[in-house]
């Protein structure tokens, strides 16, 4: 969960700056005019609130309820989706949850409220009135049936009995004392399948571990079919599996990786180590499998390993020629310290670095990492969602080092962002972390699901910033020579030219590189007008952002560096200013379809 802590005056940030220090990842967002060092500034109180709503950021405002609401009510929907948001005077007086009550706002308001000593004020019903709300149930529960919560709840609050069946889990919740033996709605609590109806509200608790063994290479449905059966036989729900787990050495399988996202369980890898001392409570211990892996069971251990030291097993090993599949339950399973995560990294594309050019994909990305790694620049630009997290900075040259950081700390089992500006995928990391990976050929690092997250580029924010210069062909080419020979880029010049496309030129020059720039003017000059559109973007999406306009005639190397990008018109290019603004464009021919 990542927090922005909302202040608009100097005795607001005060209280602001308390809260985010009682927080996990808070930061202090103040209003730019008023508050110059929080965390993060903002000019546009209204925007910013929206903009971090739709981010899923969770908003508490040091403000008036009325600026919350006001800000958020034209962009609110579906209540399950809501992030939550709470408010809270500048005096401390209260906590107040706004939205998201049941997603997490109730439960903040009254760990925030005991921090500051002050007055929770949740107002939901279901809380009032028995302390506890259904559809708020604690983590890894899932309601199958949620359409049925609405009557249900209905009826507890009316006075009406409600019956609770509990048929797994350790009778921790919801609480017994609620509900009565008999009544018109019943709460079911279990792990069978296929028990909803009419009148009743299923719920099922993580109770049951699956662990799953396959050959090299096995294919990747067929292991979830085998699993799915195996639950269908057994009369399980699926939805009561906590976790599925292997040996670690599996870890790069695609057969296991496309059981967990099919099943959307978590996926935990295990040494063989831990799987060996299972063995006493393994049905099938095998000395054959002891021989290839360490541990004389993989499925029936990870299994075990997962449900803990109450968990048994209710579906001993089960084999096909190429997979095994076991089923462990447990009064409720908890995760914490068993196994490892397979490692997520996400290649993540901010744009240029200002809030509204960032992607949605980004943002979410950039919340759900433990850990981020990248050039410092980088993280100063997406400082207010990393803020608390541990980060990785290596120096601009040294993009080598880092994106090997990123795919050793994604391999040890964390979910890693690796921060490039711009695209990732344009001049910047995603090749490298996949040239790496290749080049390695580790299990460990195949095993890294790897989510490259697209950005915008800055030939794409230049374009935007003047008009439409790229609207027709267009290519991009970079101008360092460090990891590109000197020919190749003459001759991607030479052709580039030839073919008439709009260029975008990338690391256009630098203090040891200064020629290519000169050359590419003159070689240009030979293909397409002197007067052809030369637009010199710098600092994009910054606060000392610039763009100008010259020809190609006019247009003088010098004043690049690299943070410039530079874009040389084709030969159709225009530059016209309209209404007291400079317009570049590209013609796609439309002027001849209308004379047609």
């Amino acid at each position: 969960m990542t927090i922005a802590v909302i202040a608009l005056t100097q005795s607001a940030f005060e209280t602001a700056k308390e809260i985010a220090g009682h927080l996990e990842n808070a930061s202090v967002h103040g209003l730019a005019k008023r508050l110059p060092d929080a965390d993060v500034t903002f000019d546009n109180t209204m925007d910013h609130i929206r903009t971090l709503f739709a981010e899923k950021t969770t908003i508490i405002g040091v403000c008036a309820s009325a600026i919350l609401i006001r800000a958020l009510a034209p962009v609110l929907g579906d209540k399950r989706d809501e992030s939550p948001v709470l408010s809270v005077p500048e005096d401390k007086s209260a906590v107040i949850p706004l939205l998201g009550g049941h997603r997490g706002a109730n439960a903040l308001t009254r760990e925030l409220a005991g921090k500051l000593e002050t007055l929770a004020a949740v107002t939901t019903a279901s809380d009032l009135c028995h302390g506890f709300s259904l559809d708020e149930p604690p983590v890894g529960w899932v309601l199958e049936n949620p359409d049925m919560m609405k009557p249900v709840t209905a009826a507890m609050l009316a006075g009406e009995p409600v019956k609770l069946v509990i048929e797994a889990g350790d009778e921790s919740w919801p609480p017994a004392d609620k509900f009565a033996d008999e009544g018109e709605f019943t709460v079911l609590i279990t792990d069978q399948a296929d028990c909803t109806d009419e009148k009743t509200l299923v719920i099922h608790p993580p109770v049951l571990t699956i662990g799953v063994g396959c050959e090299r290479g096995a294919p990747a449905g067929d292991l979830t079919g085998m699993v799915k059966a195996a639950l269908y036989d057994q009369g399980l729900s699926a939805q009561s599996v906590a976790a599925i787990g292997s040996i670690d050495i599996k870890g790069d399988e695609p057969a296991m990786h496309h059981l967990a996202a099919d099943l959307n369980k978590p996926f935990r890898l295990f040494e063989a180590a831990t799987l060996e001392a299972e063995t006493p409570r393994l049905a099938n211990p095998s000395d054959v499998v002891f021989a290839e892996t360490g541990c004389h069971g993989v499925a029936e251990g990870s299994a075990l390993a997962l449900a803990g030291p109450e968990g048994e097993l209710i579906l001993p090993k089960q084999k096909d020629p190429k997979h095994t599949v076991a089923i462990a339950r447990a009064p409720l399973v908890d995760l914490t310290g068993k196994g490892r995560s397979r490692g997520k990294l996400f290649v993540v594309g901010i744009g240029p670095g200002n809030l509204e050019w960032r992607t949605a994909e980004s943002v979410a990305a950039l919340k759900a990492a433990d850990e981020i790694v990248g050039y410092q620049l980088y993280l100063d630009l997406c400082a207010d969602l990393i803020a608390g997290k541990p980060t990785h900075n290596s120096e601009l040259g040294e993009e080598e080092a880092r994106a090997r950081r990123a795919l050793e700390l994604a391999a040890e089992g964390r979910d890693v962002a690796l921060v490039c500006s711009g695209d990732p995928g344009i001049y910047a990391l995603a090749t490298l972390v996949f040239e790496l990976i290749d080049r390695k050929d580790d299990r460990a690092w195949n095993g890294v699901e790897v989510t490259v997250v697209p950005g915008i580029s800055a030939f794409q924010a230049a374009a935007a910033r003047i008009g439409a210069p790229i609207n027709h062909d267009f290519c991009t080419i970079s101008l360092s020579d460090l990891l590109t020979p000197r020919d190749h880029i003459l001759k991607r010049l030479e052709a580039a030219g030839q073919g008439d496309f709009v260029i975008s030129f990338y690391n256009p020059q630098s203090l040891r590189r200064r020629t290519l720039l000169g050359e590419a003017r003159t070689i240009l000059l030979n293909h397409r007008p002197e007067t052809t559109p030369v637009l010199i973007a710098r600092n994009l999406g910054r606060v000392d952002e610039t763009i100008k306009v010259v020809t190609l005639a006019d247009f003088d190397p010098e004043e690049v560096d690299m943070l410039t990008l530079v874009m040389i018109g084709n030969s159709e290019t225009r530059f016209v200013e309209r209404g007291g603004r400079n317009i570049v464009y590209t013609p796609r021919g439309y002027a001849k379809k209308m004379e047609d």
